[in-house]
């Protein structure tokens, strides 16, 4: 599972706001250009987005493994019919093509991931969205940035006490049963202490923030970023697109 992890690379150096920027026109105008090229045009862009965040594509793809099935489900079933000829190729086309533009933007997403704490994350929405709404967006980001790694590891823990006691023998229905009574269990368990810890803790709503700033090495991207949603708004309104 991908986490945050120091370093000095050009998209540590970003300010999380410009990076959520960039993450959002990325996303905006991947999904926009539906066309091969566009896919390719996208893809080499991720990877250098990567290459700047110092991170292995191929870590970020191990990482979203569990996304991999539906990605490749996909276009599969869209090519299954009904009747004859019960295959038919040219309409997995889209399904691929869409398939291949989620699995760019996770990629991308995981370069934010790695490069941004999740103080950092809940300091640039807070001082992006204004007044509570920023606030509850904020904590919200931050106890599920938190709390999700937990709850992956009691899951983990539980089967792993479950292989141990040679409950893999069991019905696979029966495991997945266990592992679900079991995980939830633990998860609402979880959530009690942490509703008295926060209360014992007396709670802020608006706790002192990291500093942040935007640097000359902020400019690029930002000016990408809107070149980035300018190419969407165009293809949106039917201007020649770049990437046709």
């Amino acid at each position: 599972m991908l986490h945050y992890q120091p370093g000095d690379s050009l998209a540590h150096r970003l300010d999380p706001r410009t990076k959520l920027l960039f993450e959002i026109a990325f996303a905006a105008a991947a999904f926009v250009y539906t066309t091969p090229r566009g896919l390719l045009a996208f893809g080499v862009l991720g990877v250098l987005a990567l290459a700047g965040a110092d991170t292995n594509p191929l870590r970020v793809v191990w990482a979203y493994r569990f996304v991999m099935p539906f990605l490749l489900a996909a276009p599969l079933i869209a090519m299954l019919t009904l009747g004859s000829p019960w295959f038919v190729p040219s309409e997995g086309v889209d399904p691929a093509l869409a398939s291949g533009r989620n699995l760019v933007v996770l990629v991308v997403c995981g370069g934010y991931v790695r490069t941004t704490s999740v103080t950092d994350s809940r300091a640039a929405i807070q001082r992006t969205v204004p007044g509570r709404p920023g606030q509850f967006l904020g904590l919200g980001i931050e106890l599920v940035a938190r709390f999700l790694p937990v709850l992956r590891r009691d899951l983990l823990a539980i089967r792993d006490a479950e292989a141990a006691r040679l409950g893999t023998g069991r019905p696979l229905r029966e495991r997945i049963g266990t592992l679900a009574t079991s995980g939830l269990n633990r998860a609402f368990r979880r959530a009690d202490r942490l509703s008295v810890a926060m209360q014992a803790r007396c709670l802020s709503w608006n706790p002192t923030l990291p500093p942040l700033g935007f640097g000359w090495v902020d400019v690029p991207v930002v000016g990408l970023s809107v070149l980035l949603f300018g190419a969407a708004a165009a293809q949106v309104v039917g201007i020649s697109p770049p990437f046709q």
